[in-house]
């Protein structure tokens, strides 16, 4: 395992000899730009591992992305490697469809300490709710960034991380320019957290049952998304979308299609840089 061989991977060439904001975000933004949050090895009939050493062969090596505990623990090993303050955390992400937060622990992220600041570092959230640039760990506090406005709200030691809805302009699906418009002033939850600090150990079980659990979204659907330098590729199933930030004031562009299985395919290698082993079974 080698630090340059990982600065190749997510094409990173610049100065790291400071473990400063500005090196962090920068290479926070390549590693989200070229590893894809994906969840393909169980829909192709591979097993997810947890160390280190197999997430590195797989997402360095292989060129190949993964979820959450497969991300942040990579950009974690990153980041300790180049002298930051890093910690692994745990989070209950929010389940739109229940209006609740999951009971136990499902993602994980990173609080790095610069100067005395702390500031939250996700990789893994994936699609649309995933930040650009390290949010800082402050409570009440809006943080604008390209993808949208997050903020993280502070209530005795649990702190929850939301994000502003954008509009969406879907040309195929509006009339004379109509655009589809949620409320107004939406917020959407996207986890909950504590600052209580983890050990990727503690994820093993989770790693396992959201491969074999029936209920997961993750089971249930493929998933391969990619932060672009203006907006989000994602593929999930058979459906292609395409986001462009910020297209119109306070409007995101939207594109969907939907492929065949051989469009799958090229799709992953031409849009994702992503050429599986195994057969997806989308």
């Amino acid at each position: 395992m080698n630090i340059q061989e990982y600065f190749g991977r997510i094409s990173y060439n610049k100065p790291h000899e400071d473990a400063d904001l500005q090196t962090l975000t920068a290479i926070f933004q390549h590693h989200i730009q070229t590893i894809p949050f994906e969840n393909l090895s169980m829909h192709c009939g591979e097993a997810i591992e947890l160390d280190l050493q197999s997430t590195y062969n797989k997402i360095v090596r292989k060129k190949r992305g993964g979820w959450c505990l497969e991300i942040n623990h990579l950009l974690f090993w990153a980041l300790q490697e180049l002298g930051y303050e890093v910690c692994i955390l745990g989070a209950n992400s929010y389940e739109p469809a229940e209006k609740g937060y999951t009971a136990e622990i499902n993602h994980i992220l990173l609080k790095v300490v610069i100067k005395g600041d702390a500031y939250i570092v996700d990789a893994g959230f994936g699609g649309a709710y995933q930040m650009w640039q390290p949010v800082m760990l402050i409570s009440g506090k809006d943080q604008p960034q390209v993808p949208g406005i997050f903020h993280l709200m502070e209530d005795q030691g649990i702190w929850y991380l939301e994000k502003v809805k954008r509009k969406h302009y879907i040309p195929e699906h509006c009339n004379n320019d109509f655009p589809a418009t949620p409320e107004l002033g939406n917020i959407r939850k996207i986890y909950r957290f504590t600052l209580e600090p983890q050990h990727i150990d503690d994820f093993q079980e989770l790693n396992v049952y959201l491969q074999v659990s029936p209920d997961n979204i993750l089971r249930k659907k493929s998933i391969c998304s990619l932060q672009t330098t203006s907006g989000l590729l994602a593929l999930v199933g058979w459906t292609f979308t395409e986001i462009k930030y910020n297209y119109m004031e306070d409007m995101d562009l939207v594109n969907i299609t939907t492929l065949t299985d051989e469009e799958v395919e090229k799709t992953l290698k031409d849009k994702f840089n992503i050429v599986l082993e195994n057969k997806l079974v989308p």
